[in-house]
């Protein structure tokens, strides 16, 4: 099972979202998320341990996900050491998606 970050490594994290499918689906989901009730069904925070992690994850979601309804968003995390020594963490999701639509 592909984990919820627990840190910030070198590893990579992501946002899956998953749209249109059935409940049976996302049962079979191999990550801890929540279901959601609109546009999209279910959410998750994906940790991966390298690039090869999350392809192997992504061509595992396009068997469990007929059509391929769902996103997987690389996202950036970074920190600094600000003014009068506040820390500072910003979020930015990645531009380039990487998912099939």
């Amino acid at each position: 099972m592909y984990g919820v970050p627990t840190s910030i490594g070198d590893g990579m994290e992501a946002i899956l979202l998953v749209w249109g499918v059935r409940d049976e689906v996302l049962r079979g989901l191999p990550v801890k998320g929540h279901w959601l009730y609109g546009e999209y069904d279910f959410i998750a925070r994906v940790e991966f341990g390298s690039g090869v992690e999350m392809e192997e994850f992504e061509k595992l979601l396009r068997r469990l996900i007929d059509g391929g309804r769902f996103k997987l968003m690389p996202v950036k995390i970074s920190g600094l050491k600000g003014e009068e020594g506040r820390d500072e963490t910003s979020i930015l999701e990645n531009v380039e998606v990487e998912a099939v639509f």
